[in-house]
């Protein structure tokens, strides 16, 4: 999975240096194997986002284009519609990457992280419960996470400078690290057809699409 992410990654424009963070020497070893440029992170990290905080340490840039591993689907076009325009690198930003949901059984797996936003797209809750409720109407459509975010280095030493909140270690989703101490996070529509691979269904339906683009030309093993 890591060679796909990281294949896709290095394509999108606006892109200027790629790595792995990790705190594994088995990931690294598989790196190297892949000729995949990494950086040792502390086994310590509770979430990516210290993780990338503690990245932001070593590698200066303007901002930071986090991508999970376990989305070997991830198009590069879905990297740059997060690389944000006019947006000051000294202040504190995040986006996150989502998209319209496709497959209904989706907003019941809870894995697949659900998205409520405001008129302007900033973040309102998200949850592992399918949100929001059709009580009033039906005519609307689900919008889910995606494994894509940007960050400046204030927003991650933010991260890193605030503690788990109370509706973070409800819902077990890292990016209410924001909305709990009242920080904005934007999320960006993106024409995503990505699956993260949080079970064994979901590397079963991978593995399927990634043999079925293989077969029609769609991709390349050896770019």
């Amino acid at each position: 999975m890591i060679w796909w992410v990281y294949q896709s990654l290095k394509k999108a424009k606006g892109i200027t240096e790629a790595y792995v963070a990790t705190d594994s020497e088995l990931i690294t070893k598989e790196c190297d194997k892949w000729g995949i440029p990494w950086v040792m992170t502390s086994e310590s990290c509770p979430t990516h986002l210290e993780r990338l905080y503690e990245v932001s340490t070593k590698i200066d840039a303007d901002f930071y284009i986090n991508v999970n591993g376990d989305e070997p689907l991830m198009e590069s076009s879905c990297v740059e519609d997060l690389i944000p325009e006019g947006i000051d690198p000294e202040s504190s930003y995040f986006a996150n990457g989502m998209m319209y949901l496709v497959d209904p059984i989706d907003a019941y797996d809870s894995s697949k992280i659900k998205i409520a936003t405001d008129m302007q797209g900033y973040g309102m809750y998200m949850a592992r419960s399918p949100i929001p409720f059709p009580k009033g109407r039906s005519d609307f459509r689900l919008k889910k996470f995606v494994g894509v975010q940007c960050f400046t280095k204030k927003a991650l030493q933010f991260v890193n400078d605030t503690p788990r909140g109370y509706l973070e270690s409800i819902e077990d989703i890292d990016e209410f690290r924001f909305l709990e101490n009242g920080h904005k996070v934007k999320f960006i529509l993106t024409n995503a057809t990505t699956l993260s691979v949080d079970t064994p269904k979901d590397l079963f339906k991978v593995r399927k699409i990634i043999a079925e683009k293989l077969e029609h030309g769609e991709l390349a093993i050896s770019e």
